[in-house]
């Protein structure tokens, strides 16, 4: 088993040799690790099948079961997502700006990769490939260190994935994986300066505070979503339903899932009933403020003040009867993450003052917040959403994989 040191000098070689290889030499490594996720099938789906065995055996939950089983169709929609990471633009290379100055110097402004991407993670086994196929693709290579709960599914992914690449021609460092699931591995990576440049943290609030508070190496803040779906007066209600559903209930494991439900007083009482409704479909459990304890009865449970601050990742639901859009956006700021806000509304000045006065990477008006992803804006694959405000905020494509170098040609010229 190797150590985080020799996993980390082994990728910083490999990086030496991504930086320098072309588009079509790396897609040419991706579409052979596609190949070979779709012929290794079978070994992928006994893998995985020892890890939701224990998962069962754990009491997981039914939201992180979701997020850790594979079938047949998931593997193969994981290999089409990396046949699409192919057809997107290499962002390596790529000029941003150039100019010649009075005395002759050119100077240009060049996309380049990171380097080395430490990817920390918990309970999907598809983040193994998409991060690996995203950190190839623009250059970087990618220590994996995922969760103890789908450690026998990433071995095998890994394993697939890095046998591929090095009969492609690809250096072994490119893709590695953390076969030690302790802290401490975590811990080292997050001291491996030199080594790792940039760690990405994807998981619960807990593990990106972590990565955060304790990291030397820099760290892109990604995926803690306490969000947020507000239903305005005056508003569609039934749209405002059809929104809170999909948002709450089409995938509650993920991060642009709403968690808490915001209702104007004065629909209140009309709402209420309906989004129970729907939601109840699902077996969704409301913990609510005492206005909609009051509106839907006992079978809401109180809300807490921690109920607005968490993250449930679940079929759980915090909802809070307000008595104006200002109270909502304080709601809002209070307990945003800072990942995907939205509003239900039919007044344009109230969609304009939400959309300038919260503050998070995606605002949505009359739309549910699970759109936040780099594909369904048009921008490709994405390795997660950042919630901070330098280098990238919102999906992490491709381009936020890298960085920018000055190429400054000249002619002799001393200053």
């Amino acid at each position: 088993m190797r150590t985080i040191e020799e996993l980390g000098r082994r990728a910083r070689e490999a990086a030496s040799f991504l930086a320098s290889a072309g588009s079509r030499e790396k897609d040419r490594g991706l579409l052979a690790m596609a190949a070979a996720l779709r012929e290794h099938t079978a070994e992928i789906l006994a893998a995985n099948a020892l890890d939701t065995a224990h998962g069962v055996e754990s009491r997981m939950s039914r939201a992180l079961l979701d997020r850790l089983a594979l079938d047949e169709k998931r593997i193969q929609g994981i290999a089409a997502a990396v046949e699409e990471i192919v057809a997107l633009p290499d962002p390596v290379g790529r000029v941003d700006q150039g100019s010649v100055r009075p005395n002759g110097l050119s100077i240009t402004r060049v996309r380049v990769p990171l380097g080395v991407a430490g990817i920390i993670y918990e309970a999907r086994p598809n983040v193994t490939v998409d991060a690996a196929a995203l950190c190839l693709k623009s250059g970087n290579a990618c220590i994996l260190r995922g969760g103890k709960e789908a450690i026998e599914t990433n071995l095998a992914l890994a394993g697939i994935m890095g046998r591929a690449l090095e009969q492609a021609g690809f250096p072994a460092g490119a893709v590695q994986l953390v076969e030690d699931t302790s802290r401490e591995t975590s811990r080292e990576m997050m001291r491996a300066n030199g080594l790792i440049d940039v760690l990405i943290p994807r998981g619960g609030a807990g593990l990106i505070r972590a990565v955060v508070e304790n990291s030397t190496v820099p760290v892109i803040q990604t995926g803690v979503g306490n969000c947020h779906v507000y239903i305005d007066s005056p508003c569609d209600l039934q749209m405002g339903v059809r929104i809170i559903e999909n948002a709450k209930c089409s995938r509650p494991s993920v991060c642009n899932a709403a968690e808490t439900l915001l209702v104007h007083r004065e629909v209140a009482e009309e709402f209420l009933p309906l989004a129970k409704a729907a939601l109840d479909r699902y077996e969704v459990q409301l913990r609510g403020c005492p206005e909609t304890r009051r509106i839907l009865g006992e079978s809401v449970r109180p809300a807490t003040e921690e109920d607005y601050a968490t993250e449930f990742g679940d079929y759980i639901l915090a909802v809070r009867v307000v008595d104006s859009l200002e109270e909502a956006i304080d709601h809002i700021r209070q307990y945003s993450t800072g990942h995907s806000e939205a509003i239900v509304t039919s007044d344009y000045s109230h969609s304009r003052l939400f959309t300038q006065q919260v503050d998070a990477a995606a605002v949505y008006v009359n739309a549910s917040t699970r759109f936040t992803d780099g594909g369904e804006f048009g921008l490709g694959a994405e390795i997660g959403i950042s919630t901070q405000k330098l280098h990238a905020r919102g999906p992490m494509g491709l381009g936020e994989l890298t960085t920018t170098k000055y190429i400054v040609l000249g002619s002799g010229q001393t200053r």
